[in-house]
């Protein structure tokens, strides 16, 4: 029978290292820069600018005295208050989808991991044209919800589905790869242990992709804060009622009240720069937790001995026995 030969890391981090080196030097050096020219340019300097025009032309003090206007303070507000709503209802989706995804066979997977990346594919204006037309005054829903007294369209539940709508593949997209790669065989061994579904999930399934879990969260916390297109056909502009902070951005911006728009983009830019130092602390957690044995580990090879897994037996399903 075939048997597939395994190599150590560092044979192919050494290919991968000469391959590289090989190069001409001004190679390297050209691709840096362009690198590091295109960053500074696209978005560096962006960066500092949003800064130096929310505090330079009044300093700290009208800086601060954006955020004490009452329509300021509602739109950060609504923000925090949507972000809060669709996180956890994205969260719970995305647990449940990718484990269906990925520990079970079904027909129509396909089209449900497809309907996954719909809203990536589609513009987020478009979604919101469709909450429209089914919540709308003369859509679908419409003259039943206003019988009944229910607004939802320029009103915060009409805000709060297109955020759902736009965010809900980045947990989703997060988990799937990562259960599809590490299989069903530690839930199978805990439930020959005699563990029931919930117990499967809770000391096995989520301990395992807890840090990719993570992840999605704070993408889609990032992504659900900063939302424009889809909120801006569902919320009306209603000051102060429907108006997230990127609404608000635009409406300053538009009455040329420049210095009140610059600061409130210097708050998504703040939130944007906590996320992106989260991001990475998972990051590191996550190649932590799935990196290859240090050097001078044992590599498995073929021929030799299966390891004792009486020994090896993950410690959670200790818990089991």
């Amino acid at each position: 029978m075939a048997t597939i030969a395994t190599y150590p890391a560092e044979a192919s981090g050494g290919a991968i290292r000469r391959a590289t080196t090989s190069e001409p030097r001004w190679v390297r050096v050209l691709v840096i820069c362009v690198s590091i020219s295109f960053l500074t340019l696209f978005i560096f300097l962006p960066l500092v600018a949003v800064f130096v025009e929310a505090i330079l032309p009044k300093g700290l003090g009208g800086y601060f005295e954006t955020f004490r206007d009452p329509t300021a303070m509602a739109a950060i507000k609504l923000t925090l208050l949507t972000a809060a709503i669709a996180v956890p209802l994205n969260l719970v989706f995305g647990l449940a989808a990718s484990w269906c995804l990925a520990k079970f066979n079904f027909a129509g997977k396909s089209v449900l991991l497809a309907l996954i990346d719909l809203p990536i594919a589609v513009s987020p204006v478009i979604s919101g044209l469709i909450y429209v037309l089914l919540f709308g005054l003369h859509g679908w829903l419409g003259p039943w919800l206003k019988a009944h007294d229910i607004d939802v369209i320029f009103a915060v539940p009409g805000i709060v589905l297109a955020t759902v709508f736009v965010t809900f593949p980045y947990v989703a997209r997060e988990l799937i790869p990562l259960m599809q790669e590490q299989g069903i065989d530690e839930e199978q061994a805990a439930v020959s242990l005699g563990a029931n579904g919930w117990q499967v999930f809770w000391n096995v399934t989520l301990p395992n992709v807890k840090w990719a879990l993570l992840h999605g969260v704070i993408l889609c916390n990032a992504r659900a804060m900063g939302e424009f297109g889809a909120v801006s056909v569902v919320s009306g502009h209603i000051r102060g009622r429907t108006t997230t902070i990127p609404l608000y951005v635009e409406i300053l911006y538009n009455e040329y009240n420049y210095v009140a728009a610059f600061s409130m983009a210097s708050l998504l830019s703040l939130l944007a720069l906590v996320t992106l130092v989260l991001k990475t602390i998972v990051e590191r957690k996550t190649r932590a937790t799935h990196s290859p044995p240090a050097e001078g580990g044992a590599v498995p090879s073929p021929q030799s001995p299966a390891p004792n897994h009486e020994h090896h037996r993950p410690k959670h399903h200790e818990a089991f026995r």
